[in-house]
């Protein structure tokens, strides 16, 4: 009987952390969802654009001083284990964040929309020399088996992993996920994905989507505030 007091004293504490509490309330879930089924959509509706649109056109090649100084080496396993792990480590580091779980899946959302309209304006092509980056996510989503190698400007990668770093909380966590972007860099770099510049502007459209979506939320708050007082 002691045993059984105990487990559920331990379940109690559990159920009663502010961030089971924020999980499991009604105002959190009501935003939460929505947010991944627009960003599903939107993952979708962009990887169809890239392979209908982007991959079809033409685009101008770009003399790039960086990687003409070197030979690509195929990274690809090394990028995904980057990629991939810095997801679900990120994504199990914010599910005790609830609320930053929410500012990055917005701003994620936000920047590949600022990314698409950016490829729509700069056709490129390939960097010379470039190995292919097979990825499984938007073959997934909607590629249809077609290896996309036109998505350049700006790196989605990248800028991935610059929004984990700014939106993670545990200084040691943000030092991990800074690493992961200067490695995930690397990688498509050496294997000229990229451009130096398609990775060069990455940082600065992820913090622009993060900023963007700070000051949404900053004004929906006012908004609902101001309807609550009245």
């Amino acid at each position: 009987m002691g045993a059984i007091k105990t487990i559920m004293a331990k379940y109690s504490s559990i159920l009663n952390t502010p961030y089971i509490r924020m999980w499991m309330s009604r105002d959190y879930l009501v935003q939460f969802l929505p947010s991944v089924v627009v960003l599903v959509f939107a993952l979708n509706r962009i990887s169809l654009f890239m392979v209908n649109y982007v991959e079809k056109r033409p685009g101008a090649v770009l003399h790039d001083p960086l990687l003409s100084r070197f030979d690509s080496v195929d990274l690809t396993w090394l990028a995904f284990a980057l990629i991939y792990g810095g997801l679900v480590f990120g994504i199990s580091h914010l599910f005790f964040h609830p609320r930053r779980l929410i500012l990055a899946m917005h701003a994620y959302t936000v920047m590949i929309t600022f990314r698409a309209i950016a490829m729509y304006f700069l056709p490129l092509a390939p960097p010379e020399g470039m190995i292919a980056l097979t990825d499984p996510m938007v073959e997934f989503l909607g590629s249809d088996g077609v290896t996309l190698t036109k998505d350049l400007f700006f790196s989605g990668h990248t800028s991935t992993m610059f929004i984990l770093y700014v939106a993670s909380v545990n200084p040691k966590v943000r030092a991990i996920f800074l690493l992961s972007t200067f490695g995930v860099a690397a990688c498509v770099l050496i294997q000229k994905v990229h451009y130096a510049i398609d990775v060069f502007a990455a940082p600065f459209f992820a913090y622009g989507s993060l900023r963007v979506v700070g000051l949404m939320h900053a004004i929906l708050h006012r908004y609902v505030e101001g309807k609550r007082s009245r």
